[in-house]
């Protein structure tokens, strides 16, 4: 049987995984290449990303002063990539903190205290899950308004559901091991013992949950301003300009390969490193079960 870890076994793992794993490594890179863009945009970006030159609109790729070409507004394509970086790590790190604050703290009281509380928590988990995810929230969307704001909240108070059935399926499993006996037969309260006791031994699931939640909120956030209900010009987001390339692609297809190659390649990033983390803290795989 494999015993319940400390929080800082999970640190300790992790490293030992992401230093073991070639993937990893390159999706450690590709990630720490986006985070240097995202945090330098004004030094790095070439030029203002919302500046127009409406005098060199569907400038071609190739041109010393603008690699990527310019969109139908005379914009630095490749500067609106850098400054699309900033924006999409930003929606899925809000995303993925409200979310899995929400999502933590509920699943815990749900699977700790059973009961009336389990059970109202859990019966608007399954109403949740009722709604394919995208569809709920584009209905959402439609109702409060297309802004980046409204997106992120949206996004965060739809996708808790999943992280408090992870978690509260942990607490149920953990909350009957031996060392939670013990605890509260030294008369440790029922707080101390979720917070103290087992709340600790779900870093490593929650963790790799919330490495894989920020592509799929990246993604998500992505779709939906596709869709015109994410972020709004001239905000350069890479859904938006997906959306915008696409309509003009006849006269510029690198308005649609620049962002949609950026949108890959951070998502595979944030994949190779979920993969990794979830391979290294698992006890099981770790001990040889």
């Amino acid at each position: 049987m494999v015993t319940p870890q400390p929080a800082n076994w999970y640190l300790t793992a992790a490293w030992r995984g992401l230093r073991r794993s070639p993937s990893a490594q390159l999706g450690l890179f590709i990630l720490c290449s986006f985070g240097v863009l995202a945090a330098g945009a004004p030094w790095i970006a070439p030029h203002d990303p919302y500046k127009l030159d409406l005098l060199n609109t569907f400038l071609p790729p190739g041109s010393p002063d603008h690699i990527l070409g310019m969109d139908d507004l005379g914009r630095d394509t490749l500067s609106r990539v850098i400054y699309g970086s900033r924006v999409s790590l930003l929606v899925g790190l809000i995303v993925v903190g409200i979310a899995s604050t929400i999502g933590v703290s509920l699943g815990a009281i749900a699977g700790f205290f059973v009961g009336i509380v389990d059970n109202i928590i859990m019966r608007l988990v399954d109403v949740l899950y009722a709604f394919p995810f995208l569809i709920l929230a584009i209905a959402i969307a439609g109702i409060v308004g297309p802004s980046l704001t409204n997106l992120m909240i949206i996004l965060g108070a739809i996708v808790w559901i999943g992280y408090a059935r992870v978690v509260r399926g942990l607490v149920l499993s953990l909350k009957t091991q031996d060392y939670v006996t013990a605890a509260r037969a030294m008369g440790a309260t029922d707080w101390r013992i979720l917070t103290i006791h087992i709340l600790p031994n779900t870093v490593g699931i929650v963790a790799v949950q919330m490495t894989f939640g920020v592509a799929s909120a990246i993604l998500a956030a992505a779709t939906l301003s596709f869709l015109g209900l994410g972020a709004q010009p001239p905000t350069p987001e890479w859904g938006a300009m997906l959306s915008a390339g696409q309509r003009v692609i006849r006269h510029s297809s690198m308005l649609s390969v620049a962002p949609g190659v950026a949108i890959v390649l951070l998502i595979m990033a944030i994949n190779l490193l979920g993969d990794a983390l979830r391979d290294a803290t698992d006890p099981y795989l770790s001990s040889g079960v």
